[in-house]
């Protein structure tokens, strides 16, 4: 009988919890039972047996709470039986009380443990998307140690608007994307697919950064507009801030177009510099929109030992309690002798210690180390 009991409750146990929290219902009853039957016979602690079952159903299964309801049911009924009250009007009441709130809180088990199926469900296939869509970047990439991170607004969240992507080109060089898409939910989803789709099939391909930008901005600009009346688009442009990288092997330099993104940040030892290009672009979606379709390439010092730092506007507009915004220039160079994966790791770190866990856009950030060949 024992062992029967152990196995329903060990199926029915929750992940995540210590079964220790069981003797909190289970003293519960103990301690009512005991007390009542010391107590003189006009007190009647009976009553409190319903928050047995009330409190298992916030950590266990139907089972356990189904468990619990029944110890506490027999234990009225044993407080009766020893106080020769059974047949009471008083201790009737109170057994049926016990039986319906139990039966109640068995049900909410039920419930909950549906909707945590459909949950898992849901998040399984929101992780394939992840996978298949925010591909992890190579760690290694000729010269290059490479790491990316990416932090989504909701806790829960597996998806959103930020993007990051790598290819390598016959060239000997890696090109590099970091995006943000404006808007959330499924909208940005889409065009966060979009751009990465358009970024690893022509990365490799096109010849020179220029061309990249201007088959990006082509791309998106078709693909979201192509099933709009003309009302839908200057009711809702869609466009993407990003910033294009090509680092050559045999070249202590990067090339870079900014389409109206965050200018990524150089260290160098504990020097940081911000790549400001001359020309800041319009963004993704926007640049042939207005006539501008030409995209002017600007090249920055990148020499072996130093380190790149890309991130989304989600990282350096985060902000505390107190409305200040994240200072990431001036915390950055406390990691610039960490290898990428570490350094990612602390800003993940320091980031949500700064907005006490709760950031109220997705963040992401790339950290490039470029090694001796």
């Amino acid at each position: 009988m024992g062992l029967r009991v152990w196995r329903v409750f060990r199926r029915s146990w929750q992940p995540g919890h210590a079964p220790a929290l069981v003797v909190i219902p289970v003293g519960l009853i103990i301690a009512v039972c005991v007390v009542d039957l010391v107590t003189p016979p006009h007190i009647h602690l009976g009553p409190l047996l319903v928050a047995a079952p009330a409190i298992t159903v916030a950590f266990a299964g139907a089972r356990v709470t189904a468990l619990m309801g029944a110890l506490a049911v027999a234990a009225q009924v044993l407080i009766g039986v020893l106080r020769e009250s059974l047949s009471s009007a008083n201790i009737q009441a109170q057994i049926i009380a016990l039986v319906v709130v139990s039966a109640v809180c068995v049900g909410i088990c039920v419930v909950r443990g549906r909707s945590e199926r459909q949950l898992h469900r849901v998040r399984s296939v929101a992780e394939a998307a992840q996978s298949v869509l925010l591909q992890p970047l190579p760690a290694r990439a000729g010269p290059l140690r490479i790491a990316g991170l990416y932090i989504p607004a909701e806790e829960e969240a597996d998806l959103g608007g930020d993007l990051y992507a790598a290819a390598r080109t016959d060239h000997h060089s890696t090109r590099l994307l970091i995006g943000d898409v404006r808007g959330n939910g499924l909208s940005s989803i889409n065009n966060a697919a979009l751009l990465l789709g358009a970024f690893r099939a022509a990365a490799h391909r096109q010849a020179t950064l220029t061309r990249l930008a201007v088959h990006l901005d082509a791309a998106f600009r078709w693909d979201t507009s192509q099933w709009r009346s003309r009302s839908e688009e200057d009711a809702d442009e869609d466009f993407a801030t990003a910033i294009l990288l090509d680092i050559p092997d045999h070249e202590p330099v990067v090339h870079l177009v900014n389409c109206g993104h965050p200018a990524p940040l150089l260290l160098r030892g504990t020097h940081v510099t911000p790549l400001t290009p001359q020309a800041s672009h319009l963004p993704i979606g926007l640049g042939g929109a207005f006539g501008f379709a030409d995209y002017d390439v600007q090249t920055f010092p990148f020499e072996v030992g130093d380190l790149l730092i890309l991130y989304t506007d989600g990282v350096i507009e985060a902000r505390d309690t107190g409305g200040r915004f994240y200072p990431f220039t001036e915390r950055a160079p406390a990691w610039a002798k960490d290898d990428p994966d570490e350094l990612l790791r602390a800003l993940h770190d320091d980031l949500l210690a700064h907005v006490h866990g709760h950031l109220e856009d997705d963040a992401a950030a790339v950290a490039i180390r470029r090694l001796a060949l």
